[in-house]
């Protein structure tokens, strides 16, 4: 769980940076790109953590 709040944290200041900085959009995109990445992975995790009812 720390890790996906540490990716978080960098997405959210590369989205930040690249909204700010003129000039360096890509950091925009690569920061949405991890966004989007590690809520995909959060989500996976969450399925296969349920347990089948007996």
């Amino acid at each position: 769980m720390l890790l996906f709040l540490l990716a978080v944290i960098v997405a959210l200041v590369l989205i930040i940076l690249g909204i700010i900085v003129h000039g360096l959009f890509y950091l925009l995109v690569i920061g949405a790109v991890v966004l989007v990445a590690d809520v995909a992975v959060l989500a996976v995790r969450a399925t296969r953590r349920r347990r089948p009812v007996r």
